[in-house]
């Protein structure tokens, strides 16, 4: 049995999956953080105590501060006696990579771990081993982000280098857009794990083309594809994922070019001992990288892949930050494609409710039906951030998931509270 140091977590699905998976394989973990009613704030009623609450230890630190928090681990590990570190938030990923090194534990090199989880250094990286992506700049400011513009030519995507969900990640048309998403940029200094942003903005030339994701496994030198999801976009000028579906619904040529690129980008990076989740866009010249997360995927990409395959990345994840060899042999399981569809709010207020949710639950098809509660202040989508629930579907015959699940989440129509008046 194996003692992990669990360092911060997502508060969505990975917050469970991840203690699950520990749990199952009869580890235990000791959870460090630097505020837990962020996490209780965010577990959902009449489902029990809150998954990481089945910690061995759980631990307040300022996990903000990545010296004093290695000097604070040091300590606890001469006590408690940790046999890995693993984290599912991205911003705390290099944290997990400097904490694992220091104490000599498995891990990737803390140094591949920082340029993975910076866009800027991964365009670096990858511009440098010739890992086919989108034309870009690095800018320091919104006045040379207009010169870099010019040379790369409208339109394209602005990017901050250091959020995740796809925040303020929106597309351009012109020099007002730009300006405007500029100066979005720089009205959000901080994250929301109060970690000072990098004052960078990174302007990449518009891929166009589908886009999908290649799940994979680096464990002791070599890299394994568990597979290719597919994922559908939406909400622009902002980059939405409303959906995936594992398999991904492409030739089997296009999901190996995608994959070959995927192992090429992992190799450049230099990451070993990690799950990765890569993103790429399949245009008219071939897979471009979007970018490659060190942490397994998240929006219920995992669940979809353990439907179909049998493969359990979450468990990947545990195995290889102990330094044990994961199970990546699929196995048989009866679904053939899996899919997952995400309802999005179009307009800012409180929730009423959801209607046609007891005709969606009631399908066989449906694996899982998950919505939010009345009362919820939304309001209209700009990020991953703003799901109001999601409808995760099989097919059993062949690559019908999506189809069942779009269809299913056409049925779930939500009403809002009127707004408040206001006395003149």
């Amino acid at each position: 049995m194996g003692h992990l140091l669990v360092i911060e977590s997502w508060v969505g699905s990975m917050s469970r999956l991840l203690p699950r998976a520990i749990r199952e394989e009869g580890h235990e973990f000791t959870f460090v953080t630097r505020d837990l009613h962020h996490y209780l704030r965010s577990a959902p009623e009449g489902e029990g105590p809150h998954p990481l609450l089945t910690a061995r230890n759980v631990i307040t630190a300022d996990t903000n501060d990545t010296a004093g928090l290695l000097a604070g681990i040091e300590g606890l590990h001469t006590v408690l006696g940790f046999d890995g570190v693993v984290s599912s938030c991205d911003y705390y990923l290099p944290a997990v990579a400097h904490a694992a090194h220091r104490l000599g534990l498995p891990g990737p090199a803390p140094e591949a771990v920082e340029a993975a989880c910076r866009k800027d250094l991964t365009r670096r990286v990858l511009a440098a081993a010739d890992v086919p992506g989108p034309r870009f700049a690095i800018c320091e400011g919104a006045g040379e982000a207009a010169a870099a513009a010019r040379g790369i030519g409208y339109p394209l995507v602005v990017k901050p280098v250091d959020l995740c969900a796809g925040m303020l990640v929106r597309a351009v048309r012109d020099e007002h857009e730009l300006e405007r998403a500029c100066q979005a940029l720089a009205e959000f200094p901080v994250n929301a794990r109060g970690q000072d942003r990098a004052p960078v903005i990174l302007l990449e030339e518009l891929l166009r083309g589908p886009e999908v994701s290649v799940e994979t496994v680096s464990f002791g030198g070599s890299t394994h594809v568990v597979g290719v999801t597919d994922k559908s976009i939406g909400g622009a000028p902002a980059f939405i994922e409303t959906g995936h579906m594992f398999p991904a619904g492409i030739d089997e040529s296009l999901a190996s070019e995608a994959a070959e690129t995927t192992l090429r980008a992992v190799k450049a990076l230099g990451l070993d001992q990690v799950v990765c989740h890569t993103e790429l866009k399949l245009t008219a010249d071939g897979p471009r990288l979007v970018e490659v997360n060190p942490r397994p995927a998240g929006n219920r990409i995992t669940e979809l892949v353990r439907h179909v395959s049998g493969v359990d990345l979450a468990t990947a994840c545990v195995d290889v930050a102990l330094g044990r060899a994961p199970d990546l042999a699929p196995r048989t399981t009866g679904v053939r494609s899996a899919a997952v569809a995400f309802l999005l709010p179009d307009t800012t207020g409180t929730l009423a409710g959801i209607d046609g949710a007891g005709a969606v639950r009631a399908r066989p098809e449906v694996l899982e039906l998950t919505l939010a509660e009345p009362g919820r202040t939304v309001r209209a989508a700009t990020s991953n951030n703003e799901y109001l629930g999601h409808v995760m579907t099989a097919d059993t015959e062949g690559g019908g998931a999506r189809a069942s699940a779009e269809r299913l989440l056409a049925g779930l129509h939500p009403h809002y509270a009127p707004a408040p008046v206001v006395p003149a």
